[in-house]
């Protein structure tokens, strides 16, 4: 436990806070002390003062606590009953401190934050009841899903790791697993796992597992969750829900938007992943250079960005209700998950102890080159807003105020060099100009730039993203065939496009050969 959380120096600095909370104690140890404890144990930590008492504008007066050292003795009584409290978290040398000020006597309770393995702390040997956690309101009773929240979040093997007996391999999206696959061998060319079955490739990176009572291939929860079809996904998840929306226009409900639910897309969270990360970068200026199917050049704000978004899917409990929720907005991007770190916001913050709730997520996302595995993912965004003259990123939790726990980060982009909008300088034409074919050589340049982010985009995805009908985006597309700028590799529905190579070395295209 920091010890800085409290110093006798500044008592009469401090109020009441998330942190800090004050016992009266003029009769002995007060009957909610354990309650609080319960609350800073689960939460961030904290400190209990008791011979203390709050004055209605929230300074602190001691209150003359009495025969300290008998208070002391049924402190650890209490302390060490199971029965009483879950779980003793506390150093008897380091954890309690006896002050003297203003000729009385306090004592101060030093609560650290529970090791997950130990949470829920709880009290009267109820879990359920007896589960508590803090906020700057003070303390509350944990619900039914928070306190499961924190028994699942125990085992160091994360819970998508969890193999799905029920569910046959078969479940998975075709479509999905080949987009990854070809992520994966352009990250990895030359690599073994390229020419593995789908069913091996999918045991080595996580997704499926025969560790089975049948001894048969079944897919792992995160198997399920990055590559299974929305339908079968709530069976295992109910509330699982993945939402995009861009609010580009003050005066519109959202100009653009993504949902799991939609019937015209697998639902599931890579190819979220993949189509949200080129919704979220698209307008962020960025040189024109490509290595094999990723922007070799990108500025570290494009990194940084898809680093909160893979940050917000490996954190996110997917058992929670609200799901993942992702706005755009012309002057920030505001991340939500539901469920909190599991290290904490201040860890978080530090850097340097990784503990992604869906490890296994991580992992899969990790092998395409996407996330930060050594905890220091959050430091570095700060560090890139920083750097950029950026106005500083927030990062919230929130704990049972208005719903489920949640995790919400938002990325202003208000300050500093950045450009949110790309344009390109237009040439002057040396006659009349005919307005079809510049509407046609701009469609061709904007199919063009989708398939530069995402090279298994199919004919149906480009003619939504840029709202124009089949027939369009085919004859885009034949423009690019023609001129020899693309090709496809693959089946129409699982290949992917690939630049011809006098213009994947940067060379800019601008609908003209």
């Amino acid at each position: 436990m920091e010890q800085n959380v409290f110093d006798i120096h500044r008592f009469d600095e401090y109020k009441e806070d998330n942190r800090r909370e004050v016992k009266a104690a003029e009769g002995g140890l007060p009957s909610n002390l354990w309650d609080t404890y319960s609350a800073m144990a689960n939460t961030y930590g904290g400190v209990i003062i008791c011979g203390v008492r709050e004055r209605n504008d929230g300074s602190w007066f001691t209150t003359g606590m009495k025969d300290i050292s008998k208070i002391k003795k049924n402190f650890w009584n209490q302390a060490n009953d199971q029965h009483k409290v879950s779980i003793n978290l506390l150093d008897e040398e380091r954890d309690l401190e006896v002050y003297e000020i203003n000729d009385d006597v306090i004592l101060v309770i030093y609560v650290p934050v529970a090791d997950r393995s130990n949470k829920p702390v709880f009290i009267n040997g109820d879990m359920y009841k007896g589960s508590f956690k803090r906020t700057n309101e003070g303390d509350y009773h944990c619900t039914h899903d928070e306190v499961q929240a924190m028994l699942r979040d125990q085992s160091r093997q994360t819970m998508d790791m969890k193999v799905l007996e029920n569910l046959e391999i078969s479940v998975l999206d075709k479509e999905t697993i080949n987009g990854y696959r070809a992520w994966f061998n352009n990250e990895h060319e030359g690599n073994a796992w390229t020419k593995l079955s789908d069913e091996e490739f999918l045991e080595r990176i996580g997704a499926a597992s025969d560790d089975t009572k049948d001894r048969r291939m079944h897919p792992t929860c995160a198997g399920l969750l990055m590559f299974g079809p929305e339908y079968k996904i709530t069976r295992e998840y109910p509330n699982y829900f993945l939402d995009y929306q861009a609010h580009m226009v003050p005066s519109v409900r959202w100009t653009d938007r993504l949902q799991s639910q939609s019937p015209d897309w697998s639902g599931n969270v890579f190819d979220f992943f993949t189509m949200v990360s080129a919704k979220l970068t698209r307008d962020l200026e960025k040189p024109f250079k490509l290595k094999g199917m990723v922007r070799e050049d990108e500025t570290p704000i494009h990194k940084s960005v898809r680093e909160a978004l893979v940050n917000c899917i490996a954190n996110a409990d997917f058992f929670l209700s609200r799901g993942i929720v992702i706005d755009k907005y012309p002057d920030k991007i505001v991340f939500r998950n539901p469920g909190t770190s599991i290290v904490g916001k201040k860890q978080m913050l530090r850097g340097g102890d990784s503990e992604p709730r869906n490890a296994n997520i991580m992992k899969m996302l990790n092998l395409l080159g996407f996330g930060e595995h050594s905890g220091n993912g959050v430091p570095d965004i700060f560090s890139v807003w920083e750097e950029a003259g950026l106005s500083e990123p927030v990062i919230e939790e929130h704990f049972g105020e208005d719903g489920p726990n949640k995790t919400i980060v938002t990325l202003p982009l208000t300050t500093g060099d950045l450009v949110i909008s790309e344009k390109r300088p237009e040439k002057t034409p040396e006659k009349e100009p005919d307005r079809k074919a510049i509407e046609i050589q701009k469609r061709v340049e904007q199919v063009y730039a989708l398939i530069t982010e995402n090279p298994s985009i199919s004919r149906a995805a480009i003619s939504r993203e840029i709202n124009i009908s089949d027939n369009q985006a085919k004859l885009a597309l034949e423009v690019l065939k023609d001129q020899g700028i693309i090709h496809r590799e693959g089946s129409d529905r699982k290949g992917i496009w690939v630049i011809d190579k006098e213009y994947s070395d940067g060379t800019p295209f601008d609908g003209e050969k």
